[in-house]
């Protein structure tokens, strides 16, 4: 595959995708465009037909296929999306496709693997475990094995998402890309550089999943003891071999997003764009405001939208605490007749919406003395919280907030 990651290729892999993905013209957003102060724009491929950008290096890697290596048979691992894209490919392509998954892929993920007619098989607590088992069954029964990114084609593939880009944004400054195992950070930085050796690219990691950023670290590829991130799609353990040297290369920097911060970027995209983007499609929207650059056209690779609903109404609850619009206050009052109507009075007073109460009796010994109450409310954000717990305290209380917990 020394041929790959050419000019030629990246033009080559554009016109053969074209034949399985949907057009996902870039979104101006407004409102991240405020937030960070520079021109912000969204590649959503969460509106990809399998929900991914994915189904691009899956379908140019099957198409550079002979057609035995097609007959035998194609296997994968991923925790999802590839899954989906060499799913639906293979279907394309009329020949069959066994998929290995992690134990803890969602849901919606395995079902429409599963309805593109491919085999899911569930090994496994990671990735990294799961390719590992998906290999040992390719050489069991002579599978062609499609690798989700340390696969040169694959890699092409995923890079004509930079050539859509560089079409309609020619002028763009800075290009924000997802990265697990970093196939999609190397097409599209790769032919970035190629199209405009000025441009910046960034990779963006989770936190608690930075196999790159330790990888560049150390100049040599290295494994993570474990990953722990809500962002399934990109909890890696070890970045590929074969692409690495593309990352060192065409990479300018890495940032790193904390979960806490993935689940508000949710809440932002849900509202002002009205887009369900899953969690790891959702670290190049984190990242916006890490950059220390005004002024400039950076584009956000949303890279997919394949969240389950278990996942999503979490991420929602979660959200709304993150903002303070649900808040929960603990206030101790006399065990008495009244007391219960006195405090809602206040809360009413000041527009908070009660969704829950916890009465506790016995957090004193003398319970004529102090019952407990927690109070979860709703409100507008954390002015209003405030504006709630000011009026408690001006009432006599002495609120003190606690853990919500929905």
């Amino acid at each position: 595959m020394a041929e790959m990651l050419t000019l030629e290729k990246f033009e080559e892999a554009s016109e053969i995708v074209k034949k399985v993905t949907s057009e996902t013209k870039l979104i101006y957003s407004d409102f991240l465009s405020s937030q960070t102060g520079n021109k912000v724009y969204l590649k959503p491929e969460n509106m990809q037909l399998t929900g991914a950008y994915k189904l691009r290096g899956a379908y140019y890697k099957i198409s550079t296929l002979s057609p035995e290596e097609r007959e035998k048979g194609l296997i994968t691992a991923s925790a999802g999306n590839h899954a989906q894209g060499v799913a639906y490919a293979a279907k394309k392509y009329g020949v069959h496709a066994s998929i290995v998954m992690p134990t803890t892929t969602p849901l919606m993920k395995v079902n429409r693997t599963k309805s593109y007619g491919a085999e899911v098989i569930l090994k496994g607590d990671v990735y990294d475990e799961a390719c590992e088992y998906a290999y040992q069954l390719a050489d069991e029964k002579g599978y062609t094995f499609i690798h989700p990114f340390d696969d040169l084609a694959v890699a092409t593939g995923q890079g004509t998402i930079a050539m859509e880009i560089f079409k309609e944004l020619p002028l763009v400054d800075v290009i924000l890309v997802p990265i697990g195992g970093g196939g999609l950070a190397t097409g599209v930085s790769t032919l970035a550089k190629l199209l405009n050796p000025k441009i910046t690219v960034i990779g963006v990691e989770p936190a608690q999943a930075n196999c790159m950023q330790e990888s560049l670290k150390a100049g040599e590829v290295v494994t993570l003891p474990s990953v722990n991130t809500i962002a399934d799609g990109t909890a890696v353990k070890t970045p590929g071999k074969n692409i690495f040297p593309y990352i060192q290369k065409n990479i300018d920097d890495i940032i790193t997003v904390p979960d806490e911060e993935l689940v508000v970027a949710f809440l932002d995209i849900v509202e002002n764009h009205k887009m369900i983007v899953e969690n790891s499609g959702l670290l190049t929207v984190a990242a916006l405001r890490h950059l220390n650059v005004k002024n400039k056209k950076v584009v956000s690779i949303l890279s997919g939208g394949n969240m389950d609903i278990i996942t999503m109404s979490s991420v929602v609850q979660q959200g709304l605490i993150f903002r303070d619009r649900i808040f929960t206050v603990s206030v101790l009052l006399p065990d008495k007749p009244g007391e219960l109507t006195k405090v809602s009075e206040v809360i009413a007073a000041q527009n908070g919406n009660v969704i829950k109460l916890e009465h506790n009796q016995f957090v004193s010994i003398n319970r004529n003395a102090a019952v407990e109450l927690r109070i979860t409310l709703e409100t507008f954000g954390t002015e209003h919280k405030n504006q709630i717990i000011r009026a408690l305290e001006e009432s006599g209380y002495q609120p003190r907030q606690v853990r919500t917990i929905i």
